[in-house]
C-alpha cells in the first residue's frame, strides 16, 4: 500500500495531539477564555451512551447555515489533520462543520507506519548539530506520545523496537544514544531501553540473522516507541468532534467555493453528497483547507491562477507474513543504502515493513512500484535469516 506524505506539511497523524489537548486536563484551562466550552465538551464525551448524531442530522446542520448565520469554521478534509482541527475548534465553543470527499481516514491517515514517534531521531540531530530547536521537538513529541497513549489505550500502546548492532561501535553508539533518550524522556518514558546479547536477541526475534554485512551480530539495543491504529484513531477524532457539537459529514465533496459579493473573500462551499447525488451550500466565517495531497485542487477553486505548493512523494509499506516479526516486537534497520531508516513492525497478525520516499503523481489510489517493493525487501534481507519474494506478499 502506498502512502502519501507531504514534504511541506507536518506528519498528518500529529493532529492526533489535538485529542490530547482537548480531552486531557490542562493547567492552562483556568486562564483560557474557552475553558467553560472545554469543560462542557469533556462532560459530553464522558456522558454514558454518548454517540454522534445520525448522518442526516449532520448534513442538515451543514445545509442549515446561511450567509447571515454562518458556521464559525468549515474544514475541508476528514483526515487526522482535518478531524483534529474540527475537534479543537468545537471544544472552544465554535460552530464547526467538516466535509470529507471519501470516508474518514481514507487517505494518508490510514496508511502510516502506525508509530507514534517520540522524537528519537530529533535528539540525534540536536546533539550533533547543537540545535536547541530539535531538542524542543523531542520534548514536544514525548509529551504528545504519552498523552495520546493515555487518551486512547484501546488504540495505542508501547512497542519495543530492536536495533541490530554488527560491530561494537554500534552497540556503544545506540546504547548511549538511547540512554540519553531515556534521560530526556523523564516521567514521559514508556520503558527503559536496554542491551540484549546475541542469544537473547535471537530468542526475542527468531528471524534475526546472526551474520550480516560481512560480520557477526554483536547484540541489539531495544527502546520503546508508541504504536497506534491510525485509521481508528482518526475516526475517533471525527466521532469525538461530532459528539461535542461539530457537524461532520463523509462522502461529501466540495465542488466549488462560495465568495462574497466583492469576490475577494471565501464565505462557504458548495458540497455534493456523493451518496445521494444532491448538492447543498454551507457557509462559514473561515474555511480550513485540510485536504492533504489534494490541497492544491482546493486552492485552485479559490484562485485558478495560484501556483502549486504541494510536492507529493510516495511512501510504500509492504505487508509480510506473520513469521517475519514476533508479536509485540519491532525491528529497525538503522541505515539503508541511501541513508534512510526502515521499520519492520507487527500489525494485526502480519508484519508491516517500510517505508520509501520517492516523487510521484497525485492519484486517489496510489500503488507501489516493483522497484519500491524490492528496495524494502533488500533493506530487511541483510538483517534476517529468511528471504521473501514479491509473490508471497499480502
Amino acid at each position: 500500500m502506498a502512502t502519501w506524505r507531504l514534504r511541506r506539511a507536518g506528519a498528518a497523524l500529529a493532529a492526533s495531539s489535538t485529542l490530547a489537548a482537548v480531552l486531557a486536563a490542562s493547567s492552562a484551562s483556568a486562564t483560557d477564555p474557552s475553558a467553560a466550552a472545554l469543560e462542557a465538551a469533556r462532560q459530553r464525551v464522558a456522558r454514558s451512551g454518548a454517540t454522534p448524531p445520525l448522518r442526516d442530522a449532520q448534513r442538515a446542520a451543514l445545509a442549515g447555515s446561511t450567509p447571515a448565520e454562518p458556521l464559525d469554521v468549515l474544514v475541508v478534509g476528514g483526515g487526522a489533520t482535518g478531524c483534529g482541527v474540527a475537534l479543537d475548534a468545537a471544544t472552544r465553543g465554535l460552530r464547526v462543520g467538516l466535509v470529507e470527499r471519501e470516508d474518514f481516514s481514507s487517505g494518508t491517515s490510514s496508511r502510516s507506519t502506525k508509530l507514534i514517534h517520540g522524537g528519537v531521531r530529533y535528539l540525534e540531530k540536536a546533539v550533533f548539530n547543537l540545535d536547541y530547536g530539535q531538542l524542543k521537538l523531542v520534548f514536544h513529541a514525548l509529551k504528545e506520545r504519552k498523552q495520546v497513549i493515555e487518551n486512547a489505550p484501546h488504540l495505542c500502546h508501547a512497542l519495543p523496537c530492536m536495533t541490530p548492532c554488527f560491530n561494537w561501535f554500534e552497540v556503544v553508539y545506540y546504547w548511549f544514544g538511547l540512554k540519553l533518550y531515556d534521560l530526556v524522556a523523564g516521567r514521559r518514558l514508556l520503558h527503559l531501553s536496554r542491551y540484549y546479547s546475541v542469544d537473547e536477541s535471537v530468542e526475542l526475534f527468531p528471524t534475526l540473522a546472526k551474520n550480516g554485512h560481512n560480520c557477526s551480530l554483536k547484540g541489539t539495543v531495544v527502546y520503546y516507541d508508541g504504536q497506534m491504529n491510525d485509521s481508528r484513531l482518526n475516526v475517533g477524532l471525527a466521532c469525538t468532534a461530532a459528539v461535542v457539537g461539530a457537524a461532520v459529514l463523509n462522502y461529501a465533496e466540495v465542488v466549488s467555493l462560495i465568495k462574497d459579493e466583492s469576490g475577494e473573500r471565501i464565505i462557504g462551499a458548495r458540497v455534493r453528497d456523493t451518496l445521494s447525488g444532491k448538492e447543498f451550500e454551507t457557509f462559514a466565517k473561515v474555511v480550513v483547507n485540510a485536504a492533504g495531497p489534494f490541497c492544491d485542487s482546493v486552492r485552485k477553486m479559490a484562485d485558478s491562477t495560484v501556483a502549486p505548493m504541494i510536492c507529493p512523494s510516495s511512501g510504500v509499506h509492504i505487508v509480510l507474513p506473520d513469521y517475519y516479526s514476533p508479536e509485540g516486537m519491532g525491528l529497525i534497520v538503522p541505515k539503508t543504502k541511501d541513508g534512510r531508516v526502515v521499520f519492520m513492525l507487527p500489525w494485526l497478525g502480519r508484519t508491516v515493513a517500510g517505508t520509501t520516499d520517492s516523487n510521484t503523481a497525485i492519484t486517489m489510489l496510489p500503488e507501489p512500484h516493483e522497484d519500491e517493493i524490492q528496495f524494502i525487501l533488500d533493506a530487511i534481507s541483510d538483517y534476517l535469516n529468511v528471504q521473501e519474494s514479491c509473490i508471497s506478499l499480502y
